[in-house]
């Protein structure tokens, strides 16, 4: 008797992501680059805690981060974007598509660092949605993967806010700057990945904002929304 061993699936390697711009309503994605080291380092001032649970910063000078940016910009094992907040026009942060696996056609979205003033903003929303649209909708990758510090209580309230699934912890999975590091991971799969997206745009959509700029309808509920009209029998 055959043994089960799960259901075929396209498994033709999906393309690695470009270095291109991404322009959005609220933001620009550009290839992270040595000349955005000046308005990073301003974004950084006064944000010690930020960098907290990254692997870098926070750093002692503009030039510390240059030398970091310099090499973190041209890794081939991820490609990083620096984030322009249409509403400044000055870089604020960084994200990056990470552990790309085309053959697996698995990526990741990682190695965020948003400065306090674009945290929680339309922008740093977009520059997220941006980068799943462009891996799901655009490269074809079925799992979206998000993965964090598991003392990193703002993240893992951000993967679920954007529809990412807990999986479970890795324990002592890493060393960061001296300290172990549990990590929990996340996913967003092909099959759940069109109503996150819908979501996304729907929360996005200036419709959705009062005068005062509140978001009058949160994900969670637009997920809800999309969920309950896809479960309604067809009349």
């Amino acid at each position: 008797m055959p043994q089960p061993i799960g259901p075929a699936v396209d498994a033709t390697p999906r393309p690695l992501p470009p270095r291109v711009p991404l322009r959005g309503r609220y933001a620009v994605l550009e290839p992270l680059h040595r000349r955005h080291v000046a308005e990073l380092w301003d974004a950084a001032q006064g944000a010690d805690d930020s960098w907290a649970y990254l692997g870098c910063g926070p750093f002692a000078s503009m030039e510390a981060m240059g030398h970091y940016i310099g090499g973190f910009a041209v890794e081939q094992d991820r490609m990083v974007w620096a984030v322009r907040p249409v509403s400044t026009g000055a870089a604020s942060g960084w994200l990056a598509l990470l552990d790309i696996q085309p053959k697996n056609a698995s990526i990741e979205l990682g190695s965020i660092w948003f400065s306090p003033a674009m945290q929680r903003t339309r922008a740093a929303t977009e520059a997220m949605f941006l980068l799943l649209r462009l891996a799901a909708d655009e490269l074809g990758y079925r799992r979206l993967v998000w993965k964090c510090n598991a003392l990193n209580a703002p993240s893992k309230r951000a993967a679920e806010r954007l529809g990412f699934v807990y999986e479970g912890r890795h324990r002592w999975h890493m060393i960061t700057k001296g300290h172990q590091r549990d990590t929990d991971w996340y996913s967003i799969l092909a099959d759940e990945w069109p109503r996150c997206r819908d979501a996304l745009a729907a929360w996005l959509d200036p419709a959705n904002f009062a005068p005062d700029g509140t978001a009058q309808r949160g994900l969670a509920e637009l997920r809800a929304q999309l969920s309950d009209i896809a479960c309604r029998p067809a009349i």
